[in-house]
Formats: structure tokens, sequence, C-alpha cells
């Protein structure tokens, strides 16, 4: 069995300026890796012709598959279509599948229809068209010398439409693809280093298929087996033996044994729980909020989150004391720790997560020094956790810092306070 290759191609002067990120690339190669591809190289090019031409050529002498974004608007600066005639030797034609789309969708929307609107119904003569049910500019699959070639639209939502309706099943189909199994858990509270020589045994003992990988992330850290090989079921039953015994050596620091964010295992947890939570945020200004109802089904759990940035706000609504504030400052253990049974009190639930902290890039005294935070869990029977933490990072990063590090804190607390459910 071959290795089946792949290289990703996005287009567009946005992206080489850093006025747009490149969320497609990664989104292609997580999906191409799942079923077996390798992603040779991802390259972002200029909307420019020669440059689009000269990758093209460069990439398909060393991959199978080649997916190109972006550029298929109906702006003059959009030029993918007409480099990729000029590539196939070939020429524009009118697809009246495409046509049609763009019609409906404008007589949907209630738009007029222009010319330049109907362009998005030409395609290469040398293209198979691939219907875009997200939106007017279709997809486009060749193959010439050997090699696949696709090209989508560069907005997200259609790209990952076309990759699921079109593009997958046409390389599963083309080739021969090995069976790849991932197996994913998370961790928090403990470092890539320390976290590597924990597992260091283990890692050397696994077999040759079966690679470990460290995925880090602020205050939290993956972990991920992969194996690759023919028989799907007997690759499966040795990934799965293996990750039972990383689990077992981690279990102290381990959040979940699958593939999702911290902020999805503690909904998780509060649900499986029958618990609801509230946020009372200062320093992170409602991130911690933002981070639970970005999650599906959240509205269960979550009951509400008051952003307390000014101490007015943290007497006013929290009831933290004036004296409290007055004595040792909101960013102190007592300040966290009123905030969070402030926040179950007003909110009415059974738990509440309170931080407060000096993010920089000033603020910071001798006492409390830059990425100096306090983080407090209460419960609705006035049981408080509160705990102090120094960052060390810039102002961005000690947010996301402490928004995981609550969230984990948050955890933590409810498990122990609901052991014998």
């Amino acid at each position: 069995m071959h290795e089946v290759t792949a290289s990703i191609l996005t287009i567009g002067d946005e992206l080489l300026i850093g006025q747009t990120i490149d969320t497609n690339s990664a989104s292609i190669a997580q999906e191409l890796n799942k079923i077996g591809v390798w992603v040779r190289r991802r390259v972002a090019i200029a909307d420019d012709k020669e440059a689009i031409l000269t990758t093209l050529a460069d990439e398909a002498k060393q991959s199978n598959i080649l997916i190109i974004t972006g550029g298929l608007g109906p702006t003059a600066d959009d030029i993918t279509k007409p480099a990729l005639c000029e590539y196939f030797r070939t020429e524009l034609i009118r697809d009246e599948g495409a046509t049609t789309n763009v019609e409906n969708i404008f007589k949907k929307l209630g738009r007029p229809l222009t010319e330049r609107n109907l362009s998005q119904g030409l395609v290469p003569a040398a293209c198979e068209v691939l219907p875009n049910g997200r939106g007017t500019a279709p997809g486009m699959y060749f193959f010439h010398e050997n090699t696949h070639y696709f090209s989508l639209p560069g907005v997200p939502h259609e790209m990952k439409g076309l990759m699921q309706s079109g593009v997958l099943s046409k390389i599963k189909s083309a080739f021969d693809l090995p069976a790849v199994v991932h197996r994913t858990l998370l961790t928090a509270g403990i470092g890539e280093s320390f976290l590597a020589d924990t597992v260091q045994e283990f890692e050397t003992a696994l077999p040759a298929y079966i690679k470990l990988a460290y995925l880090p992330a602020y205050g939290m850290v993956r972990l991920r087996l992969t194996a690759k090989g023919e028989d799907e079921t007997a690759v499966k039953k040795e990934v799965d033996e293996k990750f039972s015994e990383l689990k077992s050596l981690v279990k102290e620091w381990m959040v979940a044994d699958e593939d999702i964010s911290i902020q999805e295992a503690v909904v998780k947890l509060l649900k499986e729980k029958k618990r609801t939570v509230a946020t009372a945020e200062s320093c992170t200004g409602g991130t911690i909020a933002s981070l639970i109802t970005s999650i599906v089904g959240s509205s269960e759990v979550f009951n509400g989150g008051i952003v307390s940035y000014a101490n007015e706000a943290k007497k006013d609504i929290l009831e933290v004391k004036n004296e409290t504030l007055t004595s040792v400052g909101a960013v102190s253990e007592e300040t966290v720790t009123q905030m969070a049974v402030g926040a179950c009190k007003k909110l009415k639930t059974d738990y509440a997560v309170a931080t407060s902290g000096i993010m920089g890039p000033d603020g910071g005294t001798p006492e409390k020094p830059l990425g100096t935070v306090w983080i407090a869990v209460a419960n609705k029977e006035g049981k408080v956790k509160a705990q102090k933490f120094n960052f060390r990072f810039d102002r961005g990063r000690n947010v996301e810092l402490t928004v995981h590090t609550a969230l984990n804190t948050l955890r933590k607390f409810v498990l122990e306070d609901t052991e014998s459910d």
C-alpha cells in the first residue's frame, strides 16, 4: 500500500499579508488525515496567475492530490478559474447546473442578478463540477496526468460542505487508503516536559506503527495516539489497548479521554451531574461565559454570567464588601471568594466560578506583580475554594491561561463535591 500525499494551496493576497487567517488549510488537513492521506505541503499563494501556475506544476510533481481554495469569486481579483484554464489548456464554458444554483440563490434572497453574479456559472470545460449547496461558486475537479485536482471556494463554510459532499468520497474511491485510528485525551495542570517524563517508558515501548503526539496549549496538553494499518479492526484493538494504558498513567491530570475542549468537558460533566453554574468575571471579561455558551446544550447548565470589571459592579451586583476592596483590593482571596458566593446567590446556581487578576501590561505592584490572578469556585451551600496563580506572559496569554485554569478548577471542584453521587 503506497502512501497517498496531498498538497493544500490557498490563494489570496489577504492571506499573505495577514489580513485573513487561513483556517481552510487546517480544516482540510484534518479531514485528509482522517482518511489516511498525508499532507505533504501547505502553500499560500498570492492572487497572481504566474504564481498559481508555477505552484500547481511544482506540487503536482510530488503529490497525488492538490486541493486549492480561494479566488473563485465574481470580482476581478478572483483569478483562479482563468489560471486553471491556462494550466489545463481549456476554456470557460457555462454550466447549467451551477448557473441555476446562482439564479435560485438570488431569487431566494430577493436580490437583483447581474452578469457579474452569473459569471459564477462559468467553469473550465475540462473540469467536473462539484455542486455547492452552500454558496454560488461551484467546486471543480480535474484529473490530469495521474494527479487529482480540486478547486474549492475560499469561504470556510462552503469549502467544508464541498469537502464532505464531494472531495472526500472521490479521494476514497480513487485510492486504496490505509485505516487510520486516532485516540486523544486532554490533560491539564501538568507541563509538557513533565508529562513526557511520566509516559517515557510507555512511549519507548510503543510499536513502530503507533505514534504518540504531544499537543500543548496554554495550561493544557493533548496526547494523541495514531496508528495506520490495512486491517482497521486489528489496528483499532491495538490502539484501544495502548490508550487504556496511557490513561492509567496520566489519570491524575486527565480532563477527558476524548478529543474535546475543556469547556466541552465542563459542560458534559455538569449535564451528567445535573448541576448548574454561573460566572463572575473581572480580569477575564466574560471569556469563560463565552466559551461555555459556545457549546451546544450549555443552556441546560449555564444560568448566566456577571462581568464585574469595576469595583462598583463587584459591590453593587455581587455584594462584595466595601471594606474588603478597601483593605485587600480587588485582586485577593477575599474578593474572589465573595464574587463566587455572590454569583451563586444572584443567579441561583449550584456552582459559580470567579476570577480577578492583573493581566498587564501595566497595573502591577511589588506585592501584586503582573500576572497575579485569584480564582475561586463556590457551591450554593457556601463551600468555597480559592487559589492564587502567577502567570508570566502578555495580556492575551494571561487571559487564556486564567480561563483554562478557572474551567479546570471548576471541573475538579464539581467532581469533589459530587463524588458521592
